[in-house]
């Protein structure tokens, strides 16, 4: 009999949200949890089979070996760049100041 370990999946939408708690051997990788959980069949919208994945916030890749209590989170993709978001707004605050002034 092999050692197991308790491990969590999740995934979110904006309107759903979904942890599952699984028993698997000792060894398991995070790509192989996303598989033996399932996850995907509870949501409607399909879950890349390349999505990036993370364990506590932290990305991780597919081969990462899990550890007792490591919960493997499912990323989905950006819809804005950050980085471009903030530029975005930097711009709008300075042109607000600049009307302000006059």
């Amino acid at each position: 009999m092999s050692a197991q370990i308790t491990v969590e999946v999740a995934y979110a939408l904006p309107n759903k949200q979904l942890i599952k708690v699984l028993e698997v051997p000792v060894g398991t990788t995070a790509h192989q949890a996303v598989k033996l959980s399932a996850i995907a069949e509870a949501f409607d919208a399909a879950i890349p089979e390349d999505a990036p994945l993370g364990i506590f916030g932290k990305a991780v890749a597919n081969e990462h070996v899990l550890r007792e209590g490591d919960r493997v989170e499912i990323y989905r993709p950006l819809i804005a760049d950050p980085k471009e978001v903030r530029k975005e707004r930097a711009a709008k605050a300075r042109i607000a100041r600049a009307k302000n002034k006059s």
